[in-house]
């Protein structure tokens, strides 16, 4: 499906103020006009906030992925360009006993692959052929974004560089991802979630105290670098209404997660203590922690001296805050072993509903931990629309459940307009769009230089 266009008024903002090489006479006016464009009522509220924007996805697994689904969802067109004998790898990557609940002659699609590629179109296209190329660079004259997570140097060995895209189209942007980045000794090496997060530093805090590092059950690593990956093309789009030119944008697994690090870099950086697991406990929080109760586990923690004494008083041990080893939150950091032996055995006497029903109203931080059937039959998960439901004909059931947008705009409305692509599945309808004829689409498909679909 495509994007509905833009007003005359919205394009101009997000598509093409000036041509490119026209510098702006008065930046600091432009930008006070291109604000007030964007704060108007101009864009109708039917259209996402990116609408008009047309970004050209060459990535594949996670990180870009999740990336351009975020950019699709809130209005982008997004035209996934996959090779032509497999597709994105993820469309094979299936958990034990999901082949039952896909249609074998659908090809090889997989949750993994649904969960980060819906409204996006699928074309097959063989960029190593002069044929491939010559398609896509005609799909990059016509584009506003063009996303890639090759290792680097490999977009240049395709002779599709950004030298040569900016030639073809000055105001484009590249944004490419990679595992260790651009630029340094480790820069050709591959990047993998785990991989990134062991060598910068995720695994060395995250497992039991004095236990085994663990790897997070969710690939957080690829994911923040997509949501990083997502805001720098927001800004460059911005930039370039100011600017009238495009540019090149880069980042990596591993600059993602030393960036994560945030208060454990600083207290290594600048004391040169060094990091430690904690399990679910914090460094410099104490209680922070996940506590065994009669049944289950309840999560909770004090985060100042008023929260501690208000948690002792649920706890039925107000006199706990009477306790010097206990009274401050430093006090509590440096007696944690004595303290959460207390605390442990005061919830395991009450089950986790129990000691829901005690802390409710009590205005303190706390949870249980959830299954994914909690998570999803939670109120608020129904409440704030994090669960949506499309027709998708691969799907033996016929139908698909999906994650709904996390951000919600009250004008520029996000949407899910398609389901997840089938490999190559819209190659003959963007090809058309470029003005390539049936007989020609003919002739590519014989060469390989197009998918079968």
């Amino acid at each position: 499906m495509r994007c509905t266009a833009l007003s005359k008024t919205s394009k101009s903002l997000l598509v093409a103020p000036k041509p490119f090489g026209q510098p702006a006479s008065k930046p600091g006016r432009q930008f006070i006009w291109s604000r007030a464009l964007a704060t108007s009522s101009s864009i109708p509220s039917s259209e996402g906030a990116l609408a008009g924007v047309k970004i050209l996805d060459l990535s594949r697994v996670l990180a870009a992925p999740y990336c351009t689904q975020i950019l699709s969802d809130y209005g982008a067109e997004v035209i996934k360009i996959e090779d032509t004998a497999r597709g994105d790898d993820t469309r094979y990557w299936r958990i034990a006993g999901e082949d039952d609940a896909w249609d074998e002659n659908a090809g090889p699609v997989s949750n993994y692959f649904a969960a980060v590629n819906r409204n996006k179109r699928s074309v097959a296209l063989d960029l190593k052929s002069p044929q491939g190329k010559d398609i896509f660079l005609k799909l990059v004259k016509e584009a506003d974004v063009v996303v890639e997570n090759l290792r680097p140097g490999a977009m240049e060995k395709l002779g599709l560089g950004y030298d040569k895209l900016e030639k073809v189209n000055p105001r484009v942007i590249l944004a490419s991802t990679s595992g260790y980045g651009a630029i340094g000794p480790y820069r050709y090496r591959a990047g993998y979630d785990m991989i990134a997060g062991a060598e910068a530093g995720l695994l060395h805090l995250t497992g039991e105290r004095g236990g085994r590092p663990v790897r997070p059950g969710l690939g957080l690593t690829d994911i923040c670098t997509g949501l990083y990956m997502h805001g720098a093309i927001v800004s460059a789009l911005y930039a370039r209404e100011r600017a009238g030119y495009g540019q090149h944008i880069s980042g990596s697994l591993f600059e993602t997660q030393v960036s994560l690090l945030t208060n454990v870099a600083l207290s290594w950086l600048n004391m040169g203590v060094e990091a430690e697991r904690w399990g679910a406990q914090h460094p410099s929080v104490v209680p922070y922690d996940a506590f065994k109760t009669k049944d289950l586990y309840f999560v909770c923690g004090a985060t100042n001296d008023e929260q501690f004494a208000k948690l002792v008083e649920v706890l039925g041990a107000p006199e706990m805050i009477q306790d010097e080893r206990f009274s401050t939150n430093p006090r509590r950091v440096s007696n944690r072993e004595e303290l959460f032996k207390l605390l442990n055995e005061l919830f395991a006497t009450k089950t986790t509903d129990e000691w829901l029903a005690e802390f409710e109203g009590s205005g303190m931080p706390y949870a249980p931990i959830n299954t994914m059937e909690k998570v999803f039959n939670h109120p608020q998960t129904e409440a704030t629309e994090m669960v949506m439901e499309m027709p998708f004909k691969a799907a033996k059931g016929g139908k698909i459940s999906i994650l709904g947008p996390a951000i919600k705009f009250s004008k520029t409305k996000t949407s899910i307009r398609s389901r997840p692509p089938l490999h190559g599945e819209h190659t003959g309808e963007v090809l058309k769009e470029l003005g390539v004829s049936a007989a020609e689409q003919d002739k590519l498909r014989k060469l390989g230089v197009i998918g079968e679909r």
